[in-house]
């Protein structure tokens, strides 16, 4: 019997207001579909200021900035962390390039935020977390969704205990792409794991703790890349997580945390903004906290206001994501790909 009593409201989220952090300039490497929505998120929302972009070529970097508008344009990744105007450098490049844009803004003294994943495996993560480290420069990886309204609601909820024992986290996320989309190519580490699948392990390991156990099978595309995979994860006293990536299918993508008292809802997708629902677990009684901010890809700002948050503050990672919670994931996601046989490392 439930000897917890859910609340008639679940509790405001706590994240920063955009005039209550200082003002970073950005300057943002690549030039791709991630790096527009970024800018375009800053711009909209926040007071940060993006002052430049690099790309590989002068002619990327220009069509970016006539785009944007307003940005200086750098014709190599050197010259966008070494514009002495940039305090902050986020890391837009394609997955397999992540551990050498990174330590490049690192090693140019810059702070960074990397779009994740971090790296394309453990290893590579405690790489850039150990640079920056010793550079004495701000790193974390720009996992948006644990930045999210929505998510300091979940966080609170966890941090009170209204679950009672958390026991199970159920969560996928499938989008279906046609080529020639890079996630579709081996050589850009493409596949269902990275883009995806991050999300869901991140979930489970973060609400969890980290995997002691995996299992893991799945599905190869003709390109090469693993295409599905369904993983099944063991962590402290047992409790399991039961999670799924694919990029051949539309799949509802929520995600479940349940516990002994109460069981927590997101309605897909569970990784954007959007609804919080508490059920008590004889199921009699629910209480909601309605998103009244459903930006979708407008809502990434709020890894950026963490970001100079922690700056402002002298921190060098966030509490909310710290490199050993990153390492965790990755290390899951790691044992996901040694069981398919995926080579992480293109060619």
């Amino acid at each position: 019997m439930s000897t917890l009593s859910l609340p008639s409201a679940l509790p405001a989220p706590r994240r920063p207001s955009p005039d209550s952090v200082p003002v970073l300039r950005w300057g943002v490497l690549g030039t791709g579909w991630i790096a527009s929505r970024f800018v375009a998120s800053l711009r909209a929302s926040t007071t940060q200021q993006v002052v430049a972009v690099g790309s590989r070529s002068q002619a990327s970097a220009d069509a970016f900035a006539r785009r944007k508008g307003g940005l200086r344009a750098h014709p190599s990744h050197e010259a966008l962390v070494s514009d002495p105007d940039v305090d902050v450098v986020y890391v837009a490049t394609p997955h397999h390039a992540h551990l050498a844009s990174a330590l490049l803004a690192v090693g140019a003294g810059k702070h960074v935020l990397v779009e994740k994943p971090l790296g394309l495996d453990a290893t590579e993560a405690r790489s850039i977390s150990a640079a920056a480290r010793s550079a004495g420069v701000f790193c974390m990886e720009a996992m948006w969704t644990l930045f999210l309204p929505r998510f300091d609601v979940v966080r609170q909820v966890l941090e009170a205990g209204l679950l009672g024992d958390v026991r199970t986290v159920i969560a996928d996320h499938g989008e279906h792409f046609d080529p020639p989309h890079r996630i579709l190519d081996p050589a850009m580490a493409g596949g269902s794991l990275l883009d995806l699948g991050t999300y869901v392990t991140t979930l489970a390991t973060w609400a969890l703790g980290p995997a002691l156990r995996v299992l893991a099978t799945g599905e190869t595309t003709a390109s090469g890349v693993n295409g599905q995979a369904a993983m099944l994860l063991t962590h402290a006293n047992d409790a399991t997580s039961v999670l799924h990536s694919t990029l051949l299918t539309r799949t509802p993508t929520s995600a479940t945390i349940a516990g002994t008292e109460a069981t927590l809802t997101l309605p897909g997708p569970f990784f954007m903004p959007g609804d919080v629902v508490v059920t008590s677990a004889d199921g009699s009684r629910a209480v909601t906290w309605t998103d009244p901010e459903p930006f979708g890809h407008g809502a990434l700002f709020h890894s950026a206001l963490e970001v100079a948050r922690c700056i402002g503050d002298g921190l060098l990672g966030s509490p909310l994501h710290t490199a050993e919670s990153v390492q965790a994931n990755m290390r899951a996601l790691d044992e996901v790909t040694r069981q398919l046989g995926i080579a992480t490392a293109p060619g």
